[in-house]
């Protein structure tokens, strides 16, 4: 299953939630990003049937290990960006908007070779 930017999204934000609390459960994904609950049943319902989460029989979610690297890497790829926008001189609340589209499109090898850059390789 090809994951669109929204499943993407929905990774992320887990990912996010799960290093801040010690469950994640769909009504906290709704709240954190705004999304009506059958919004986010359903995309729940399309990652879990796609390999990238599982749910207990509370209804918490965890991410598989498929799941965990999209989200880690779109994780990555946002905070690095953000950073390195903010760092040539773009506001912080542009280059938050801007990385989150961006993290979703760029190419790998493009990403790797700003993470050379802004890393002084």
């Amino acid at each position: 299953m090809h994951l669109q930017e929204s499943g993407e999204m929905y990774l992320e934000t887990i990912l996010i939630l799960s290093r801040q609390r010690s469950k994640v459960r769909s009504i906290d994904i709704s709240e954190e990003m705004g999304y009506s609950k059958p919004s986010v049943s359903r995309a729940v319902g399309l990652l879990k049937q796609g390999g990238y989460l599982l749910m207990d029989k509370d209804g918490a979610l965890t991410l598989t290990e498929v799941g965990k690297e999209v989200a880690e890497k779109i994780y990555e790829r946002h905070t690095l960006l953000s950073e390195f926008l903010m760092w040539i001189g773009v506001s912080s609340e542009t280059a938050l908007e801007d990385a989150c589209r961006i993290e979703h499109h760029i190419s790998d090898e493009t990403f790797t070779a700003i993470k050379k850059f802004a890393q002084g390789e």
